[in-house]
């Protein structure tokens, strides 16, 4: 099947991968647009594994103000060049991130950040919550350990759905954005300010 100009131009508008990449994971999929975005959401995925153990030095601090000033966040978001910090793209995803945290209220950035007190605490109330269901017992520890994966990804930034497109995590974003400047980013800190608190 040929692949159009028209074609190559979606698909890059769609995925912010360049050209040449769009028009080969086209061909690859015989101009199926849905397939070759999974081709190159893989990619990407891939190509910032690699950049894992990049240093990240530059980046911003952004902020957000939200409900009229009842709550604020600071966020410390990471890249490797100043150049990058500086994109279209990594502004708004700093704006995108701290305006996350503000209505999402994370606890941590990752599930290592998260306090062992609080993980055993919620891990001693779900336990509970089997002695009281009358589940078998042989079953309590496999129930437990979903309902911290579901707490993991209600309490940990890079594992929270993204309020803008909860089909993706916040991880997800990340990477995506990472794919397209071709540099590793992290997020390095963030505070959150609620009127009151």
């Amino acid at each position: 099947m040929a692949i159009t100009a028209q074609t190559v131009k979606e698909l890059r508008d769609r995925t912010s991968a360049g050209m040449m990449e769009c028009k080969a994971a086209l061909q690859e999929t015989n101009g199926d647009i849905e397939a070759a975005i999974d081709i190159l959401r893989a990619r990407g995925a891939a190509k910032a594994a690699k950049r894992a153990s990049r240093e990240t030095s530059e980046g911003v601090i952004g902020s957000y103000i939200h409900m009229g000033g009842k709550i604020g966040v600071l966020v410390e978001v990471n890249c490797e060049t100043d150049f990058v910090a500086r994109t279209d793209d990594f502004q708004r995803l700093v704006r995108d991130i701290a305006m996350h945290v503000a209505a999402a209220n994370p606890a941590a950035i990752r599930r290592e950040d998260i306090s062992s007190d609080l993980a055993e605490r919620e891990r001693g109330v779900y336990r509970e919550q089997m002695r009281e269901s009358g589940k078998p017992e042989h079953i309590w520890d496999k129930i437990v350990e979903g309902k911290m994966e579901k707490f993991y990804a209600e309490f940990t930034l890079l594992e929270q759905p993204f309020v803008k497109e909860p089909d993706m995590t916040v991880g997800q974003l990340i990477t995506k954005v990472s794919a397209t400047t071709g540099e590793k980013i992290e997020v390095r800190r963030f505070t959150r300010y609620a009127l009151g608190d």
